[in-house]
């Protein structure tokens, strides 16, 4: 594509193709082979163009991977159960988000020696562009509203705790979680510590 063809993409549409692109151009490249070369090259528009909007490619990597977020977005189940609720966002998330697992842990090793980071400090920087409560915060409150369990034995890391599970699942195996690990996760392991207890 020409730069005049190029530039007749601006603003919002033009900044979808770039990011549609780096995405693309990691997934495929893995970070040691991310450039602004092939970026644009998968854009169909030339370097300065992605040059004027990101200072580095860990730059542009990180708005790749928030934006990849955004287009796929956690559903947010409404199922009228705590325990369905939760299966049903850990299943969208071990079918959905897997790709993104298998990148964040096999493809971004140059990202983390380059920046320094680590993949919790990555995955701090792309939470802090959310906006609202997550996902399983709105689960775990609907359920206590519900009566389905006891918010006195809730804290931040047992809320994420279920999430934190699958994580650990695709990062170490590379492949989508099974029903009978999710169901694990879900009825042996989280139910338990957070159900009312009967007097």
């Amino acid at each position: 594509m020409s730069e005049k063809t190029a530039s007749r993409r601006r603003g919002a549409e033009l900044e979808e193709a770039l990011l549609d692109a780096a995405w693309d151009e990691l997934v495929s490249a893995g970070y040691g082979g991310f450039t602004f070369e092939g970026v644009a090259a998968r854009a169909q528009t030339s370097r300065p163009v992605v040059y004027r909007r990101w200072a580095s490619r860990a730059d542009l990597a990180v708005a790749a991977i928030t934006h990849y977020g955004r287009k796929h977005p956690f559903p947010l189940p409404d199922t009228g159960s705590l325990r369905d609720d939760l299966v049903a966002l850990l299943r969208f998330m071990s079918e959905r988000r897997g790709e993104l697992a298998v990148l964040m842990s096999m493809q971004m090793s140059e990202f983390f020696a380059e920046t320094g980071a680590t993949l919790a400090d990555l995955r701090e920087r792309l939470l802090a562009n959310r906006a609202g409560p997550t996902s399983m915060a709105q689960i775990i409150e609907r359920a206590a509203a519900r009566g389905e369990i006891d918010p006195g034995r809730l804290t931040p890391r047992l809320v994420a705790l279920p999430i934190d599970l699958v994580r650990h699942e695709l990062l170490m195996t590379g492949r989508p979680v099974s029903e009978d690990v999710i169901a694990e996760i879900v009825d042996d392991i989280f139910l338990p510590l957070v159900r009312l207890r009967m007097q």
